[in-house]
């Protein structure tokens, strides 16, 4: 038990604090809010590839397209760094029966590293798939979710 306890520690060790935000959400576009948030294009390729695929890389993303993708991920992004506890960030897919929604908990410190845990939902003709996970803010401001 207490082997699990320094294994979760020091995975969190790798973790970077969040900054106070304001946003409450909205809806995620195609190069949206990274974009304008962060400027270049590199930068946001970066934030996208430090989420390593976030939680709509997995199981809950399988049948979208890679620009839906794109857009739950930066729903992930902006539930994670801009939303309050359990207000979820919107974004929607490239037909009426394809949207979803990320939402992010507290955040709590371990240490002096603060994470959240969040979740993405999918909704896809009629049916949802749910994903949830916990991440961690990098001191570039980009999440790294926790495998």
């Amino acid at each position: 038990m207490r082997s699990a306890l320094i294994a979760a520690l020091t995975a969190l060790a790798a973790c970077g604090t969040t900054r106070n935000a304001t946003d409450a959400g909205g809806t995620a576009k195609s190069g949206g809010l990274l974009g304008k948030t962060l400027g270049s294009g590199s930068s946001q390729a970066a934030i996208m590839q430090s989420m390593r695929g976030g939680l709509i890389g997995g199981s809950v993303g399988a049948g979208l397209d890679e620009d839906e993708k794109s857009r739950a991920l930066e729903a992930e992004y902006r539930a994670l760094e801009y939303s309050q506890a359990g207000q979820p960030v919107t974004w929607k897919g490239n037909d009426s029966a394809t949207y979803g929604e990320a939402a992010a908990a507290q955040p709590y410190r371990v240490g002096s590293q603060d994470c959240r845990q969040y979740t993405q939902t999918v909704f896809r003709n009629g049916q949802s798939k749910v994903a949830r996970g916990t991440a961690c803010r990098n001191p570039d401001g980009s999440w790294t979710p926790l495998t």
